[in-house]
């Protein structure tokens, strides 16, 4: 049988490469001159000592220049070590100079001295550059206030959220009946600053006593109530309580326009229109700190005040 692959066609598709003679083979060394690039001859420089007291030669046009000639020669160990010691001397009177000035108490460093890209800043800092004292000191107890359950970022995303009603709420009308705390800017210009729209409001309800009570100095078991004068911190505590009792008995429904923050900032508008109920509070307490003020002359409560 027959095989079925023609072997004379199959030979036929094959290429045969012939072996090229010794005798037109290119030698090893040709080879290798042809591969290897040319060599430029660059002219090269001793260094010495690397400062700004050694100048460098750049003159690399001719290579019949004498190179060691026209620079500087190395310095000795002991001439280095006189340069070191002379800059510590230098450093050292700098910083002297400098410990003289703090004895005599003006400033070391000059903000306009170079070296300082912003220059420095005026001693003592401001309260509002320390890390603990960057908010108002009112808004950071009012924050405090809102707080429930140690959650101070809830707290700190509602007050921003108050200030922000503070801000886009149009200027309050003031009631002429209920005067707002001396000193206090325009209606017009409190919106442009929630901030002190906050602080004027709670300072113009916060009272000016509170009301003690001492068991038994009454006669007959009954308590003795006496007037007792407030701190600042304890007038806006107690202003502020008063104001959050308001803002629950608002109605509520979870969140919109109804929600707390935003309850909370239409009371405090209530409060500088002399509409809210706070005021009542206030005019209360004072009327009764005004009427008990003579029980300070007891001589029974003489002995803890």
């Amino acid at each position: 049988m027959p095989p079925r692959l023609n072997l004379a066609s199959a030979f036929r598709a094959l290429s045969l490469r012939t072996t090229t003679p010794v005798s037109q083979q290119p030698l090893l060394s040709q080879k290798i001159a042809a591969a290897v690039p040319k060599l430029v001859t660059v002219p090269v420089a001793r260094r010495f000592y690397s400062d700004n007291l050694t100048p460098e030669n750049n003159n690399n046009n001719n290579d019949d220049q004498a190179p060691s000639s026209e620079l500087a020669p190395p310095r000795s160990e002991e001439e280095v070590v006189s340069l070191s010691q002379q800059q510590h001397k230098e450093d050292n009177l700098y910083a002297l100079n400098r410990l003289e000035l703090v004895a005599y108490g003006l400033k070391p460093f000059d903000a306009e001295e170079e070296g300082h890209k912003y220059g420095l800043p005026s001693l003592p800092l401001p309260s509002e550059l320390h890390k603990d004292h960057r908010y108002d000191d009112v808004m950071g107890q009012i924050t405090r206030l809102l707080m429930k359950d140690g959650k101070l970022s809830k707290a700190q995303r509602d007050m921003a959220m108050i200030l922000n009603h503070l801000r886009t709420s149009p200027p309050p009308k003031l009631n002429p009946a209920r005067p707002l705390i001396p000193g206090a800017p325009a209606p017009n210009f409190l919106p442009l600053d929630p901030v002190t729209y906050l602080r004027v409001a709670i300072d113009s309800v916060a009272p000016l006593v509170k009301i003690r009570g001492f068991r038994g100095l009454a006669g007959g078991g009954r308590n003795l109530e006496v007037p007792a004068p407030l701190a600042a911190r304890q007038r806006r505590r107690t202003a502020f309580v008063w104001i959050l009792d308001a803002v629950q008995k608002r109605k509520s429904k979870g969140s919109g326009r109804k929600m707390f923050p935003t309850r909370v900032a239409e009371e405090i508008i209530a409060v500088v229109e002399g509409r809210s109920g706070v005021w009542d509070k206030r005019a209360q307490v004072h009327k009764l700190g005004t009427a008990t003020r003579a029980n300070l002359m007891n001589n029974q409560i003489k002995n803890f005040l």
